[in-house]
């Protein structure tokens, strides 16, 4: 019998993580970790430094291998499954010698996408960023959100069924992580597209969050899974109002509990 059969998942569940086992030279990061990940929803990472945030989101998308354990989507295993990845290095992560259209349209081709519908799906996305640069740059000639705007860009062109997020804002400046934050709020609420977010900044863990996972110190447990039923989309002024305020303040002792663990 599988591991997910044993404890199954809960209802609307779309990520299941069963018995997840990660070890780094004999040391344990995880160890029979079990995870839900609701469908549709947002679910923010955030804990104390190397608790693994980042090889979770690694693991589960499969970039890294796990030890032992099950991960499935919706059921099915990752090679049925259609992602998107958004990495925190996104200088490095796109294409130096593409445009910008190219590195956004790349996964679509790769596909055998018509170019009809390579360009639909382009201009789709150009109208939901908003996009007022010259996509005909290439990256190097952008700046740093427009950079991190086109990788996520290209991580939405196939349609994923999650998205994955590893500190999208750590290189941003405060416009563009508002920027940001909209467009994702907007990309999640019009696709339904699942997203796991890594953050090292707990108002952006919160802001998006309608689940907030706070993570132990290794080896890496569950802290809280807590889950912010705030309405959205949220706007800049969302940070003020009392729900806010409560469940960072919230999750802000639960991370302290933990740091002095």
């Amino acid at each position: 019998m599988s591991t997910v059969l044993e404890f199954p998942a809960e209802i609307g569940t779309h990520v299941t993580i069963r018995g997840l086992d990660k070890s780094f030279n004999g040391a344990i990061l995880y160890d029979n970790f079990n995870l839900d990940i609701p469908k549709g929803k947002i679910v923010s990472i955030f804990g104390p430094n190397g608790c693994g945030k980042s090889t979770l989101i690694n693991m589960v998308s499969g970039l890294m291998p796990i030890d032992s354990g099950e991960v499935l989507f919706d059921g099915k295993t990752l090679d049925k499954t259609t992602i998107g990845y958004v990495f925190q290095n996104y200088r490095d992560a796109l294409f130096p010698w593409m445009s910008s259209w190219d590195n956004i349209a790349y996964p679509l081709k790769r596909s055998g996408m018509s170019k009809d519908k390579v360009k639909a799906r382009v201009d789709e996305l150009v109208a939901l960023f908003e996009i007022k640069f010259n996509l005909n740059l290439y990256p190097y000639e952008l700046s740093g959100g427009q950079m991190q705007t086109v990788s996520i860009m290209r991580a939405l062109a196939p349609n994923p069924e999650i998205l994955f997020l590893d500190e999208p804002f750590s290189a941003l400046d405060f416009e563009m992580t508002l920027f940001i934050r909209a467009k994702l709020q907007e990309a999640n609420l019009s696709t339904g597209v699942t997203m796991m977010i890594v953050s090292h900044d707990l108002e952006d863990a919160v802001f998006l969050a309608d689940k907030i996972l706070l993570l132990t110190r290794r080896p890496t447990r569950i802290a809280e899974y807590l889950t912010f039923d705030m309405a959205k989309p949220r706007s800049p002024e969302s940070v003020s109002e009392t729900e806010f305020i409560k469940t960072k303040a919230l999750a802000l002792e639960i991370f302290q509990r933990e740091m002095r663990a």
